[in-house]
């Protein structure tokens, strides 16, 4: 966590990946994130993984660092109290992230009212509000047809909520873009952000509908190699899998450097009359190239594969389950300023990552666990609104917070 964002804060009413990603994000750079709750959580507090006890990973994972206030928003009472904190006076408020249907006093003209520079981004799943998730959005770009094994009739998933992701810290870029657009101007902003529209600018962005409509092409699924260049996971003799890519000219080099097949690769260019230089030609003539480099890689252990690829700088990783990767891999532990063993609540001791951001100059603040549902309550609802002890107790009885 860095302190680039104090003074921020942002009310965050939220559920699932996207919309807790990016408040999550400003939160590790040192916002105040208020994420509200109905009273009992909302729908992603249970969401796997559970711990043994039922606790979820997941929401603890998506939430570090942020305040946590339960308010019953299905109540108007607590409407217009989530609106109140919402709009509420001062310099580095008035910014609210959501994916939940914003109506009533929550609705960006209601809260508009209250506050004039309201800066709110409204997360949805299709720019006509339609619902949507990551995996029908995925279903429909393109992607599942192009990965997995060549079967064109057999789209394949990934488990990786790509389209989430993005569109989670693409909610952050803006809200960081209105809130330096209001600091200049005064003026507030309402910024729709649909998951549907990100996925569909991102396979733009790639090159997939150009590919589409200037060549007429279909992307075929080629397995795990690289689209354009070379790329092919390979199995060491003890069985290790590991994946090499040779896109850059200097990369196939360090490749065939370290594997002692140049002369080979010589006789694949003057069998197929191909230019092995040039990235596309690779592509073109990967099978041959990728059965030499079977033949390498069947002759010598995972060591002497990772000693000799090192030695030479190829650009190579070798395939890890999430336990090896916890058990074996510096990168994912204390030896990496990422992380730290933090004592998350209800659940214990675990290996938590910080902002991936290094910032020259600053030093990282202490990786901060996700708070336990409605923890800062009383806390906020006084500190932010003013409410004494009475009011607050009141509320309390009346099920409004929790």
């Amino acid at each position: 966590m860095y302190r680039l964002l104090e003074g921020m804060r942002v009310v965050e009413a939220s559920a699932f990946v996207a919309a807790p990603l990016g408040g999550m994000t400003l939160a590790q750079l040192g916002a105040e994130v208020i994420r509200c709750d109905p009273p009992g959580g909302g729908v992603d507090v249970g969401r796997w993984p559970l711990t043994a006890e039922g606790r979820s990973l997941y929401w603890a994972g998506l939430n570090k660092g942020k305040r946590s206030v339960c308010i019953d928003s299905r109540n108007p009472e607590g409407r217009e109290l989530l609106a109140a904190l919402v709009a509420a006076p001062g310099e580095g408020g008035g910014l609210f992230l959501t994916n939940l249907p914003a109506y009533g006093p929550l609705a960006y003209e209601a809260l508009r009212e209250r506050r004039a520079d309201l800066v709110m981004l409204l997360i949805t799943g299709h720019a006509d509000g339609r619902t949507a998730v990551d995996y029908t959005v995925n279903a429909a770009v393109g992607v599942p047809f192009a990965t997995g094994h060549a079967r064109s009739d057999a789209p394949v998933n990934h488990v990786l909520a790509a389209w989430d992701i993005a569109t989670g810290l693409t909610a952050a870029t803006g809200l960081l873009a209105a809130e330096r657009h209001r600091r200049i101007s005064g003026e507030g902003s309402q910024i729709r952000l649909a998951l549907s529209d990100v996925a569909y600018a991102m396979v733009g962005t790639l090159g997939h509908i150009g590919e589409a409509q200037i060549n007429g092409s279909e992307r075929a699924p080629h397995g795990n190699y690289i689209y354009g260049a070379f790329g092919r996971d390979f199995a060491s003799r003890d069985g290790r899998r590991f994946m090499v890519v040779a896109i850059t000219g200097r990369q196939w080099r360090s490749l065939c450097e370290a594997t002692g097949t140049a002369e080979q690769m010589t006789e694949i260019e003057a069998r197929l009359g191909v230019d092995l230089r040039d990235e596309g030609q690779r592509f073109e003539a990967r099978d041959l190239i990728a059965t030499v480099l079977e033949g390498w890689a069947a002759q010598h252990d995972f060591e002497q594969v990772r000693a000799a690829f090192d030695a030479a700088s190829v650009c190579w990783g070798p395939y890890q389950s999430f336990l090896e990767m916890t058990a074996e891999d510096p990168r994912c532990s204390t030896a990496n300023p990422l992380f730290e063993q933090v004592d998350q609540p209800g659940i214990g001791r675990y290996l938590m990552p910080g902002s991936p951001l290094q910032v020259q100059g600053l030093a990282r603040e202490p990786v901060a666990p996700a708070p336990e549902l409605g923890e800062h309550t009383d806390r906020v609802l006084a500190e932010v609104l003013g409410l004494g002890d009475a009011r607050i107790g009141e509320l309390r009885e009346r099920g409004v917070v929790a």
